[in-house]
C-alpha cells in the first residue's frame, strides 16, 4: 500500500501530489536510507505549484496506476518543490542541462542512493511522441541499466557531478573593473535584441528585468530605444493583464501575446520597478500607469493576512489553461480587441477605454479564480518589499508604505528564526528550512529600499545586519563570490554558485548591489 508522506508538508505543490498512487517521499534522510538499504535508484521529480506542464505530467503519469506501479517497484520516488529547495533544483538542473542542453520543469532526474545524478530530463509524455520516449519506456531503460550496467551508471554519475562542481571552482578574474565592461554588455544586449517586438531572443519570450534596469541606468539613446520598445510591446496585452494589472510569466510566441497564464510574485516585483524607473527616465506617463497597476495587482491578489505575499497564481482554472483571463465576442468585447487563443476563447489586446476596462474587470471578478500558491518565499518577498517601498515613495502612496512596513516586519518576524537568520518560506503558521543566498540578498535589498522610502533607521540597521550575516554564511573565502547554500547547510553532491540573472537577479549580483549601497552609507571600505 502507498503511504501518504506528503500530507504534512508546507508546500502546496507537494500537497497537490499527496494522494497520487506513487509512493512519494519528501527529500530527506528517510528516502536516501531506503534507497541505500534496497539498493534502488532514486527518481527525483522537481516542479512547482503554478507550473502548467507539471500538472500535465501529474495527470498523465503520476495519477496513472500502471505508471505508479512501475515507479514504486523500481525506484524510491522523491518529490521536491523547487521554490522551497533552490539548492537541490540548482544542482540537479545543472546535471539535466549538461545532459540535454536545456532545462525546465517538471524535471525528472535519476540518482544513485548517494544523491549523484546519472540520467535526467524534463517532461516525459505517457506515449512516445515528438521524438521523446514515453515515461514508462524511460523507467524501464533506467531500471535495466541500474540492474545490468552499473559501471555505465557510475561513469555517467562521475561525469555529471564533475560538471556540476565546475561553477563553484571558477577562478576569479584579476582584470580591473572598467567602464569598458559596461559598454561590452550593451553591445551584447544589442546583438541579441529582437527589434520587431522588443526583448531578447526568440519564442518563448521571458521578461528580462535586470537587462532593462541596466539599460535604464546607462541612459544612452540606443539603450533607451531597446527599453521603450520592450516595455511597450510587453504591456500591449496578453502577457500583461490589461484589466487587472500584473504580468503572466512568459509568452509562448515572440509577440508577448499568448502567455502561459501563471502569474509569479517575482516577475511582478521586478517589472513594477522597471516600469517605474522608465517613467522617471523618460517622463512617459504610460509606464507609471503599468507600474502602479502591477503593484495594485500584487496587493489585491497575492497579499496574505500576515502581511507577506503569496508566491503565484496557477496557469489553469478548473483544469483549463487561461479560463479566467480569456474572452469571447458574446461577452460584449469589441472584436478588434480579441486575439484568438484556444477552445474558441480569445486574449484581450489593444487600447481599452476606462469604462470598458472597469466593466470587463467587474465581470471577470465574478469568475472562478486560478488556485493560489500561498506560501511566502523570503527571497521573492524581499523583491516585493523593494518594489512596494520605492513605488510608495515615488508615487506618494502612504498606504503602500504602510503595507511595506508590515511586510518588513513579517520578514523579520515569522520568516526569521530566533537567532536572526532568515527562513526560506512560510505557510499557514509553519516554515520550511533555512534561507539561501538570494533570500538574504533580496531581503536586505528590500529593507534598504524601505529605509530610503521612510527614513526610519530600523530598516537600515536590519539591512546592514542581514547583509553582513549573508557574507558570514555564504562567502567563498577561496575563490570569491557567494555560494547558494550556507556553509552549515545540508551537504549535497556539490555547493553551487549562481552568477547569472535568469530572470531573477542572482544572489551574487543582488548582494554585490546591496553591499555597494551599504558601503556608501556607512563609509565602510571592507
Amino acid at each position: 500500500p502507498v503511504v501518504n508522506r506528503l500530507a504534512g508538508e508546507t508546500s502546496p505543490y507537494l500537497l497537490q501530489h499527496a494522494d497520487n498512487p506513487v509512493d512519494w517521499y519528501p527529500w530527506g534522510e528517510e528516502a536516501l536510507a531506503r534507497a541505500r538499504d534496497e539498493d534502488k535508484p532514486i527518481l527525483l521529480s522537481i516542479g512547482y505549484a503554478a507550473c502548467h506542464w507539471c500538472h500535465v505530467m501529474e495527470h498523465e503519469s503520476f495519477e496513472d496506476d500502471a505508471t505508479a506501479a512501475d515507479m514504486n517497484e523500481r525506484f524510491v520516488n522523491v518529490k521536491v518543490d523547487r521554490e522551497e529547495r533552490p539548492d537541490l533544483d540548482a544542482v540537479y538542473m545543472e546535471a539535466v542541462v549538461a545532459l540535454s542542453g536545456h532545462g525546465g520543469w517538471p524535471m525528472t532526474v535519476f540518482l544513485t542512493p548517494e544523491g549523484e545524478p546519472f540520467y535526467g530530463g524534463t517532461y516525459y509524455p505517457p506515449e512516445p511522441r515528438h521524438g521523446l520516449p514515453s515515461f514508462r519506456q524511460v523507467l524501464a531503460a533506467i531500471s535495466e541499466a541500474w540492474r545490468d550496467r552499473r559501471d555505465d551508471v557510475a561513469r555517467s554519475a562521475e561525469q555529471l557531478v564533475g560538471a556540476i562542481r565546475q561553477s563553484a571552482s571558477l577562478r576569479p578574474s584579476s582584470e580591473p573593473i572598467t567602464d569598458a565592461l559596461l559598454g561590452g554588455a550593451v553591445q551584447g544586449l544589442r546583438a541579441t535584441f529582437e527589434p520587431a517586438h522588443g526583448g531578447w531572443g526568440r519564442a518563448p519570450k521571458f521578461p528580462n528585468a535586470p537587462a532593462l534596469e541596466f539599460l535604464l541606468r546607462r541612459g544612452d539613446e540606443y539603450g533607451l530605444e531597446m527599453v521603450r520598445k520592450t516595455l511597450d510591446e510587453m504591456a500591449a496585452g496578453g502577457m500583461y493583464d490589461l484589466l487587472g494589472g500584473g504580468f503572466h510569466r512568459y509568452s509562448v510566441d515572440a509577440r508577448w501575446l499568448v502567455p502561459h497564464f501563471e502569474k509569479m510574485l517575482y516577475d511582478n516585483a521586478l517589472l513594477a520597478p522597471a516600469y517605474l524607473h522608465a517613467w522617471l527616465v523618460t517622463g512617459e506617463s504610460r509606464y507609471r500607469t503599468v507600474a502602479a497597476d502591477t503593484i495594485g495587482y500584487m496587493l489585491r491578489e497575492l497579499l496574505l493576512p500576515e502581511g507577506g505575499f503569496a508566491s503565484a497564481q496557477d496557469a489553469d482554472t478548473d483544469g483549463v489553461e487561461g479560463l479566467t483571463f480569456t474572452w469571447t465576442e458574446e461577452e460584449g468585447v469589441p472584436a478588434e480587441l480579441l486575439e484568438p487563443f484556444e477552445h474558441g476563447r480569445s486574449i484581450l489586446r489593444g487600447e481599452l477605454d476606462e469604462a470598458l476596462r472597469a466593466r470587463l474587470f467587474a465581470e471577470r471578478e465574478q469568475r472562478p479564480k486560478p488556485l493560489r500558491d500561498d506560501k511566502a518565499i523570503a527571497s521573492w518577498n524581499g523583491l516585493a518589499l523593494a518594489a512596494l517601498a520605492e513605488s510608495g515613495r515615488r508615487l506618494e502612496r502612504p498606504d503602500w508604505l504602510d503595507a511595506a512596513r508590515t511586510l518588513g516586519a513579517f520578514l523579520l518576524g515569522p520568516l526569521s528564526d530566533g537567532e536572526g537568520r532568515l527562513l526560506r518560506s512560510y505557510r499557514d503558521g509553519r516554515t520550511s528550512g533555512a534561507g539561501y543566498l538570494d533570500d538574504y540578498a533580496n531581503v536586505a535589498h528590500g529593507l534598504l529600499e524601505l529605509h530610503v522610502a521612510t527614513g526610519e533607521l530600523r530598516w537600515l540597521e536590519e539591512a546592514n545586519r542581514v547583509a553582513r550575516l549573508a557574507v558570514e554564511l555564504f562567502a567563498d573565502g577561496e575563490h570569491g563570490g557567494f555560494f547558494l547554500s550556507a556553509a552549515d547547510g545540508e551537504r549535497l553532491v556539490a555547493r553551487t554558485k549562481e552568477l547569472d540573472d535568469h530572470p531573477l537577479p542572482s544572489g551574487n549580483s543582488m548582494l554585490a548591489h546591496v553591499l555597494l549601497r551599504l558601503a556608501r552609507i556607512y563609509g565602510d571600505d571592507e
